[in-house]
């Protein structure tokens, strides 16, 4: 019998999170429900999980502290959260803290499960590929491992950062088509995602630059272009 993929489900309003709990357990998944974040958070270092829902406004910490320190524990765990807040700050806080992707309340319980199942097809595609390296100017990107490396420094990559510079190098020296990639990492090619990617692209250049023949420009109007002196597969 095939195990239930788990998650981790941090919800304060109790009505909506028990309906939220009842409802992914009705569709085949093991969702466990916490109050506050202070409590998701001990149960995320108890136990194991696949995907995490973390509400943005809860007690005790609030679902961007429950995120940033559960990406410290674990940089590739998918995150998603749910908010009332529509301004486009704290969406983009969300998506600096690394969220997979972000849902703004009033939202159905389909629209829920299209993304967390979008996310986790996401994650099993890319485990099942075959492991790639990149030779990036002096750098050396495993694409399975998430690690960056330059010499005997090696950075661990989120998993967005990871899949973006995938695409890029995938691309390299050619354009990487902004609606192309969006729909790709983000599933919808919508202002927020977009805002999301700006931010990865923006991190992407600092991990890259202690060499300076590597580049990543902006094509206006069309995408990103990564400028390196050789491409590797």
């Amino acid at each position: 019998m095939e195990e239930k993929l788990r998650i981790l489900l941090c919800e304060d309003d109790e009505n909506l999170g028990m309906l939220l709990r009842e409802y992914l357990q009705a569709k085949g998944y093991a969702a466990e429900l916490y109050p506050d974040g202070d409590a998701g958070y001990k149960a995320f270092l108890k136990n194991k999980y696949d995907i995490c829902v973390f509400d943005v406004m809860m007690p005790k910490k609030d679902g961007f502290t429950l995120a940033q320190e559960v990406r410290a524990a674990n940089s590739e765990i998918p995150i998603i959260f749910l908010t009332a807040k529509t301004l486009k700050d704290d969406i983009l806080e969300g998506f600096k803290i690394g969220a997979d992707d972000y849902i703004t309340k009033p939202f159905s319980m389909e629209e829920l499960t299209f993304r967390i199942e979008a996310i986790l097809r996401r994650v099993r595609g890319k485990k099942n590929k075959e492991s790639s390296v990149y030779k990036i100017g002096k750098f050396t990107f495993d694409t399975q491992k998430q690690i960056l490396s330059l010499g005997e420094k090696q950075t661990k990559l989120t998993t967005k950062e990871s899949e973006l510079l995938s695409l890029l190098c995938a691309h390299a020296n050619e354009i990487l088509q902004r609606d192309f990639a969006l729909k790709t990492i983000w599933i919808d090619d919508n202002y927020f995602n977009a805002r999301s990617m700006d931010v990865y692209i923006t991190k992407l250049r600092k991990h890259l630059k202690e060499d300076d023949t590597i580049e990543i420009i902006n094509i206006h109007g069309k995408g990103y272009k990564l400028i390196t002196p050789e491409k590797e597969v």
